[in-house]
């Protein structure tokens, strides 16, 4: 009889507060606020990520497809030895391009200063050179797509295929499976050197799906191949980018 006592007087004492308009409301500002602090935060951190980082090899095209984008116009380009920016502006976004170095010495470390600001990839390939190319063409590629912060946020990737207009061009499907064959050698590579030092961490950073070979179809993020030529836009080589346009304005 104490017990269930005890047990009404504590739902006497307990029901008036959950039935006062005073304490509902209290309850319901503070779950207004905590839903508008997360929703700020998520926001916030999304309207950070408004970089078109343009990434790839020296010597691709980056820098002249930067000036063909930003400027309209045919400027002549040097090997660039620090990221160019400029605001870019489509019909329903203000974005920045970022024309990132390709030098083996310094584009890690311009990806890693740029790459948590990154809302898209533009991974550009010479198409003329990348036979003789793929082995570092696909290495770089593959270091870019399992760094944690681009698995985490995943940004789309486009690996855009550059300089068409010349005779020794390979087309965007002949591109696609070099660079898809070229990165299953590099991820069993990459694989094995990573379980031999740490097996705990090898499925973690596995690219791909397990058993089978690797296509950029089993990614979690969205990736397309276009092609594109930025060259000097006469009447023999015409400039091709409105694939390249067409890509970020649909961002």
């Amino acid at each position: 009889m104490e017990s269930e006592s005890e047990v009404i007087k504590e739902k006497i004492h307990t029901d008036p507060i959950l039935n006062d308009p005073r304490y509902i409301t209290l309850l319901s500002v503070v779950l207004l606020l905590v839903t508008l602090v997360f929703w700020w935060c998520f926001s916030r951190r999304r309207s950070l990520r408004n970089s078109v980082l343009l990434t790839g090899l020296s010597d691709a095209g980056k820098t002249l497809l930067f000036v063909r984008l930003v400027y309209s116009q045919y400027r002549q380009t040097f090997t660039s030895m620090k990221a160019n920016i400029e605001e870019y502006i489509t019909s329903n976004n203000t974005l920045r391009i970022v024309d990132l170095p390709g030098q083996e010495r310094l584009r890690n470390k311009f990806f890693d200063q740029y790459k948590n600001s990154a809302k898209a990839i533009v991974y550009v390939v010479d198409s003329v050179t990348i036979q003789k190319e793929i082995r570092d063409v696909a290495e770089y590629l593959y270091t870019i797509l399992v760094d944690p912060v681009i698995q985490s946020n995943c940004p789309p990737l486009l690996i855009l295929c550059n300089k068409q207009d010349q005779p020794m061009a390979k087309g965007s499907q002949v591109i696609r499976s070099l660079l898809e064959k070229e990165i299953n050698l590099v991820r069993v590579t990459k694989s094995s050197q990573l379980q031999a030092t740490d097996s705990s961490q090898s499925s973690n950073t596995y690219l791909g799906k397990l058993g089978k070979e690797f296509e950029f179809s089993h990614l979690s993020c969205s990736v397309e191949l276009l092609e594109s030529s930025a060259s000097t836009g006469d009447d023999d080589n015409p400039t091709d980018i409105k694939a390249l346009q067409d890509w970020i304005s649909n961002l």
